[in-house]
């Protein structure tokens, strides 16, 4: 039997439970419903979910040894079988113990409370097993490279015949580049949208201006990335880079940072205004009362108590910087370089990333391995972002508190 036949089959014998065991919790009652321990509901509820229970963990484990190759799949209707044994043993093991002592409430929470569990973990462990395969795949690739040449190289040329010059270098500093420009224009001007809409603006502009906003996070990236490319990208090089001689390519540092910092704004800017909102009007009324002008009370009062959201807002609009593909690749070009020239083509390590891992690659090649020590060191970067922005909250709020 299909895996899927198997549960569609067990998702009607979990309702038919549910049916049989609230008659039976009736029927065990008699005449006065008090005397059940719980509601008939819950005696319905826990024969469906001791039958659908046992199901769903031989289907996941069933799938599981399928997709790592334990399982053969000429196997799977034994699956299926087994799985369907399962629900009509928990069905029947279920309706059994309904009686008027029975605390069903008790376990249909303990059933639900391991479900809720069970999801709560899959995060955790999605987390580790991307961590894990990122440090595998790296201890592989410094076993072909030397670890000191990929931290402290100063040139990015991989050739998959040889000689290849894997430095980080060049890739990190256009990322922090590119990324200090896009939070340099996304985090003042989203920050003063966001206090101007919560403090400042009336209700009827506010439910203009903030959905207006907030369409910016609904472009696609690739739509930035062609606005990069057409508009922003050569209007820089002639308005700015050829007159100053800094440069003729309409390709830069500058172009992809704009861009992406006009992307972020709705990060920024919504987030921080729910943050703002979220702060009590006790605390702006007892600054006014004492004679603080409102200007005095959002910088003395609204923003410290609303800092921790803010940091949050900051921090997701800087990793969401970090990790952008498109807007770099249409923007800034795929030049690794190191300099100081805004206006000079430079590309990120998420570029390359997607590059190194493109095509008919030998994944037992360093050039190839390189992708998972970058995306690792790129995982690392944004854990220390974390890291140094939950320092800094909870250092200022001790000091607030």
């Amino acid at each position: 039997m299909p895996l899927s036949w198997a549960l569609l089959v067990s998702l009607a014998l979990a309702v038919a439970g549910y049916v049989i065991g609230r008659s039976r919790a009736f029927a065990s009652a008699g005449t006065d419903i008090r005397k059940l321990h719980s509601r008939p509901g819950y005696h319905g509820a826990s024969v469906a979910l001791t039958t659908l229970t046992p199901a769903i963990v031989v289907l996941m484990l069933a799938s599981v040894l399928r997709m790592a190759k334990v399982f053969p799949p000429e196997a799977t209707g034994f699956a299926g079988l087994l799985a369907l044994a399962a629900s009509v043993a928990g069905l029947g093991w279920g309706v059994t113990r309904i009686n008027t002592d029975f605390r069903a409430r008790n376990v249909v929470e303990k059933i639900v409370q391991g479900f809720l569990i069970f999801c709560s973990s899959i995060a955790i462990l999605t987390t580790a097993g991307i961590v894990l395969s990122l440090i595998f795949e790296t201890g592989h690739f410094f076993q072909k490279y030397s670890w000191t040449e990929f931290f402290f190289g100063l040139n990015w040329t991989p050739r998959f015949q040889g000689n290849s010059n894997l430095g980080i270098l060049p890739l990190l500093w256009g990322t922090l580049y590119i990324s200090f420009i896009a939070l340099v224009v996304a985090v003042p001007i989203g920050m003063f949208a966001a206090i101007y809409m919560s403090e400042y603006a009336s209700k009827r502009v506010r439910g203009i201006a903030k959905p207006a906003i907030e369409i910016l996070a609904g472009i696609p990236t690739i739509v930035y990335g062609l606005f990069a490319l057409i508009t922003v990208g050569p209007m820089l090089r002639d308005y700015f880079a050829q007159p100053l001689g800094l440069g003729s390519s309409g390709s830069s540092v500058l172009t992809a940072g704009l861009v992406m910092g006009i992307m972020l704004i709705p990060f920024v800017s919504s987030l921080s205004d729910d943050i703002i909102n979220a702060v009590p009007q006790s605390m702006r009324d007892g600054a006014l009362g004492l004679g603080s002008t409102p200007s005095e009370t959002i910088k003395q009062v609204v923003l410290p108590a609303a800092l921790p959201g803010v940091v949050g807002a900051v921090l997701l609009a800087a990793s969401r910087a970090i990790g952008e593909t498109m807007i770099v690749v249409l923007g800034a070009g795929a030049a690794a370089r190191l300099g100081l020239n805004p206006f000079e083509a430079m590309t990120t390590i998420t570029v390359k990333i997607v590059s190194q891992l493109t095509g008919d690659n030998d994944f037992a090649a360093p050039e190839t391995l390189v992708a998972f020590a970058l995306g690792l060191t790129l995982f690392v970067i944004t854990l220390g972002l974390n890291v140094v922005a939950l320092y800094i909250v909870r250092k200022y709020r001790e000091q607030y508190e």
